[in-house]
């Protein structure tokens, strides 16, 4: 992929920047944050003003990723139980005393591997959607500009899937060291015929894990920021994750500990909202309860009318929570790159240099006299 010219080889708007030259006493903030280094209370309170001034355009576009892929999702399972549900049957209900035969067994197992495929890739399609959103909103309510619909429906598709590729490889090389460990150990189980020897590496996995962790919390963090240098720099994924490693260098504790702050509130603030749909679905629930005729019949039409209601409410409040906490923690993450390049790469000269109104053209000169009669 090509860039456009600057400094740093990168392009897309706030791409190239001159060196941070110093802090006025006062910062301009023409969005949420000052254009200045940030603290904590900054990158929180922007990440809020960032949701409550641009929350249409946030909630518009996560609820059509999620009108299109739910759908996706249940057709899939549906095609696929339709596709084996003969199977069903000799697999969880044998003949008494006879195991599930293979030919029933191999295609459940199968068909389950298969949806287990395609869910994990229409949901990473879907996250990926979303993780572009937040930097491009970010963009905008840094600068101060409105932010519409289509606009950002538009530039969420176009870098999701570079966004997808720079969060799975990203996600892959944070998780290596676990699976080396599960690499190592399981054929080691395998090999080993004693109890003895089996109950040892049984003890020594949680120690291993343990130990490569650490690691995979490093290398996450080194490659926080790869999808805002993908939306913002127009760059692709191993460009971002370069990127991204070079951004959070000297700086990852700080980064982590900022990031593991807003997850934290984000999961705090996302129970409050989810709470009252909640209780309101179980205080629906309760006269439907109480009026249940105790006959030893069904439930009655008020019982499940009262449960449906619950279920949607609990939905509702879950799909609201989730919106929040998922926009606020990726919009913490998109700050905390800000900050690194106000910090590094003078970024706030670069946004103020391209908020400055354009120089007035230079007057037209007058028109010349005319030529006197001869």
């Amino acid at each position: 992929m090509t860039h456009n010219s600057g400094p740093h080889g990168y392009g897309g708007g706030w791409a190239g920047a001159p060196q941070w030259g110093g802090m006025a006493p006062v910062a301009p903030q023409p969005g949420v944050i000052p254009l200045r280094p940030l603290a904590l209370g900054d990158i929180l309170g922007g990440a809020f003003q960032t949701l409550r001034r641009h929350w249409k355009a946030v909630l518009g576009v996560v609820l059509a990723v999620q009108a299109f892929v739910l759908p996706v999702m249940a057709l899939v399972v549906g095609i696929a139980v339709a596709a084996v549900h003969q199977h069903f049957d000799p697999v969880f209900d044998p003949p008494y005393g006879e195991d599930p035969a293979s030919e029933h067994v191999v295609p459940l197992l199968v068909a389950g591997a298969t949806v287990f495929a395609l869910l994990l890739v229409i949901g990473m399609l879907g996250m990926a959607v979303i993780c572009a959103l937040c930097p491009a909103v970010l963009k905008e309510a840094v600068t101060g500009r409105p932010t519409r619909f289509r606009p950002m429906w538009r530039a969420s598709l176009r870098r999701a899937p570079a966004v997808a590729g720079a969060v799975f490889l990203g996600a892959l090389t944070a998780a290596a060291p676990m699976l080396v460990v599960l690499a190592v150990w399981v054929p080691l189980v395998a090999a080993t015929d004693s109890r003895d020897g089996a109950s040892l590496l049984l003890v020594l996995l949680p120690v291993l894990l343990l130990i490569a962790f650490p690691l995979s919390v490093w290398l996450n963090v080194r490659f926080s920021f790869a999808s805002a240098a993908v939306v913002l720099e127009n760059a692709g994924p191993l460009t971002a994750l370069r990127r991204s490693a070079a951004l959070v260098r000297g700086d990852g504790w700080r980064i982590l500990g900022i990031t593991l702050v807003g997850a934290l509130l984000a999961g705090v603030v996302a129970w409050v909202i989810q709470l009252p749909f909640n209780l309101i679905g179980t205080f629906a629930l309760i006269p439907a309860m109480i009026t249940q005729p105790q006959d030893g019949g069904g439930p009655s039409g008020g019982l499940i009318a009262g449960i449906v209601a619950a279920a949607l409410l609990a939905v509702v409040g879950a799909a609201v929570s989730q919106v929040f906490q998922i926009g606020f923690g990726q919009l913490v993450s998109g700050l905390l790159y800000v900050d690194q390049r106000i910090r590094r790469e003078g970024l706030a000269e670069a946004i103020l240099a391209d908020l400055a109104p354009a120089p007035a053209p230079p007057p037209a000169a007058p028109p010349a006299p005319p030529a006197p009669p001869q």
